[in-house]
């Protein structure tokens, strides 16, 4: 009998010990800040197409080129990220990290990027001036498309432009991907 109710409250103690852990468990989960940066936005938006829909890309700046995959763009090479996306060199000062894809054939073809501002409520002012950037370009080798800008989990800017088909499909991308993204602006860029 002793044995027995020696068993049983051990039992008790050792539920009670596992929903304590998981608790535990499930608050440190909560307190937890999933860390993303603009390279890892790309990077799971393009690991998301079927080898199908893939199409030869590069990405990063002229310091950080890569191929085939997306790659980070130096925040501080201003000139650069207003010739080779579109970033206006002005709101420079509002983002601390930045990513960029980019059609090898035709940069019209498709650009993408993905700027992180570092004031959430600076974000609409860093899309509108993008925006406005990129619609007033004079454009080589023909015009792209369709100029797309998204927010991404409220901190992240993502614009991107080109064929119209293929913008598409990226904005789908990042929908599926980021249930917390919305379309800011969504415009023809041919005139």
């Amino acid at each position: 009998m002793k044995k027995l109710l020696l068993v049983m409250m051990l039992c008790v103690s050792m539920t009670a010990f596992i929903g304590c852990g998981s608790k535990t468990e499930d608050k440190q989960k909560a307190e937890a800040v999933v860390e993303t940066s603009a390279v890892e936005i790309l990077e799971t938006v393009w690991g998301s197409y079927a080898e199908d829909e893939k199409f030869p890309i590069g990405g990063g700046d002229s310091a950080n080129i890569v191929m085939d995959v997306p790659g980070t763009f130096d925040v501080a090479n201003t000139e650069e990220l207003d010739a080779t996306l579109g970033f206006p060199a002005a709101q420079a000062a509002n983002i601390d990290d930045a990513a960029s894809m980019m059609h090898m054939m035709n940069a019209n073809t498709f650009t993408g990027g993905v700027y992180h501002v570092t004031d959430a409520n600076e974000v609409t002012a860093v899309a509108d001036a993008l925006k406005e950037n990129i619609m007033n370009r004079q454009w080589m080798c023909g015009f792209p498309d369709t100029l797309v800008i998204m927010v991404v989990e409220d901190s992240y800017v993502v614009s991107f432009f080109g064929n119209a088909q293929i913008v598409e499909t990226f904005k789908t991308k990042v929908t599926e991907a980021y249930s917390n993204s919305n379309i800011i602006c969504e415009e023809s860029l041919n005139f």
